[in-house]
């Protein structure tokens, strides 16, 4: 029996983390690093045509950390003074034992360091294990979803059910769970759709973010026909529908617009078409114990080595430290026809 199959244990009683503090982790350009998404697998039940080949090779499991060793690095990087956590995939919740890592890292809220722990999920398996992510802290989270139309779901997933991913939904709002939608848009499938996506998540009181779709990971086909710039759909939408941009921020790279006539919110994530690294505050952890302090490069750092070669928690912060303060000041994506992908490695590695 591992501790993540053993009954809940009481939460520790902590002292509550300043916002704030004299040693908080900053890179060279001055950028307060407070979020951290982990992938906990690279594994998914959908193959997603932008997102992974048909045919996807997993890694070995002997590569993967153990859910102890998820939780370590991630109450390190707490003491770092991150706020926020992520936890994403490949899949999430496809992971055996994922639920404990889940319960393991909720002690850390409520004063213990933590302010936020959040999901990011396809949905196929969120109608089974909402109730206890609610039940567990998770407050909101975050739906990847690109058409509400069957056969396209099914066409772009590679085989999904999009009935499981609405049931999902309607389980997480059932049980408080606020849920945003993440929507990549796709020139040649979803363009059209876009607005009725927007008037759906809207009527149902839930935000949507739009995506541009980028150049990570080896795939069958050539995204370039699937680009579209959010800054031209957003001229687009200001056509029919009053936008007005909010000063909101919710720790990830999007920049949002309230849209008059839905009353709800949108937001944009637009690596290609405007470069948000000005103002990034996050890294990423695989699954394999590599951290990545930027989306679009390929500065990585194996703290699975050193934690399995005996490093203390100390030389783990301290590696921490000295991979963000290389962090570069930003990514340079571009997306053309015949050039490739900008990285090699696939987003469900990288985490979320």
């Amino acid at each position: 029996m591992t501790p993540y199959d053993a009954p809940p244990a009481q939460a520790p009683v902590s002292t509550p983390v300043p916002e704030t503090t004299p040693d908080a982790l900053l890179d060279a350009f001055a950028r307060r690093v407070s979020y951290l998404r982990v992938s906990v697998t690279d594994r998914c039940d959908l193959r997603c045509v932008y997102c992974m080949a048909e045919k996807m090779v997993f890694l070995p499991k002997a590569e993967v950390l153990s859910l102890e060793e998820l939780e370590r690095i991630a109450s390190v990087f707490i003491g770092l003074g991150v706020r926020r956590l992520r936890l994403t995939g490949g899949e999430p919740l496809v992971r055996k034992g994922f639920m404990g890592l889940v319960e393991a890292l909720s002690r850390r809220l409520d004063g213990g360091g933590l302010e936020e722990l959040t999901l990011t999920t396809n949905g196929t398996r969120l109608a089974h294990h909402a109730a206890d992510l609610a039940r567990l802290g998770v407050r909101r989270i975050n739906v990847s979803l690109d058409t509400l139309k069957p056969d396209l779901f099914r066409t772009l997933t590679r085989g999904g059910d999009l009935g499981q991913v609405l049931a999902g939904l309607e389980a997480a709002r059932a049980a408080g769970i606020a849920c945003k939608i993440n929507t990549v848009a796709l020139a040649r499938d979803n363009a059209d759709e876009i607005p009725a996506m927007i008037q759906w998540a809207h009527g149902l009181g839930m935000d949507l973010t739009l995506i541009e779709t980028m150049p990570l990971g080896e795939i069958e086909g050539d995204r370039t026909d699937q680009y579209l710039s959010l800054t031209d759909l957003r001229i687009r939408l200001a056509s029919f529908w009053t936008l007005q941009d909010l000063p909101l921020s919710t720790g990830g790279p999007a920049r949002y617009l309230r849209i008059a006539e839905t009353g709800g919110r949108l937001g944009l994530i637009t690596p290609m078409s405007h470069n948000f690294c000005e103002s990034c505050n996050r890294v990423r952890l695989t699954c394999t114990g590599t951290l990545h302090t930027c989306l679009g490069q390929d500065d990585a750092t194996d703290l699975r080595a050193l934690m399995r070669g005996g490093a203390s928690d100390d030389d783990l912060a301290g590696a921490i430290r000295a991979a963000v303060m290389g962090k570069p000041k930003g990514h340079d994506f571009r997306i053309g026809a015949g050039e490739g992908p900008a990285l090699t490695r696939h987003m469900s590695t990288t985490g979320g």
